[in-house]
């Protein structure tokens, strides 16, 4: 799925009240908050969903295929995403 499947789905269960655009701008919106408290290293949680936090992976050595030779990598700073238990449940329940 993406984004704008989710604006047309969003849009034709709330009706003719909110068109297409208006929820394209909130969708954005959130996201730019999402993105905004990232970036300040903030924990975004949404309950039913699940959890955005920053985490610093270790700096290590990897290897470069083609030339078969180990490279340093350094500490970065990754999104890492938790599904909240409403959704791990609906998830494992799928699988069944």
């Amino acid at each position: 799925m993406e984004k704008r499947d989710m604006v047309v789905e969003i849009s034709n269960e709330m009706g003719k009240s909110v068109k297409q655009f208006q929820v394209k701008q909130i969708d954005q919106r959130a996201l730019d908050h999402i993105i905004a408290a990232l970036v300040r290293e903030e924990r975004v949680e949404m309950r039913k969903f699940g959890v955005f936090k920053i985490t610093t992976r270790k700096p290590r050595m990897g290897r470069d295929p083609r030339l078969n030779k180990e490279i340093p990598i350094p500490e970065r700073k990754v999104v890492v995403f938790k599904p909240g238990l409403v959704m791990r449940k609906l998830i494992m329940r799928k699988k069944r």
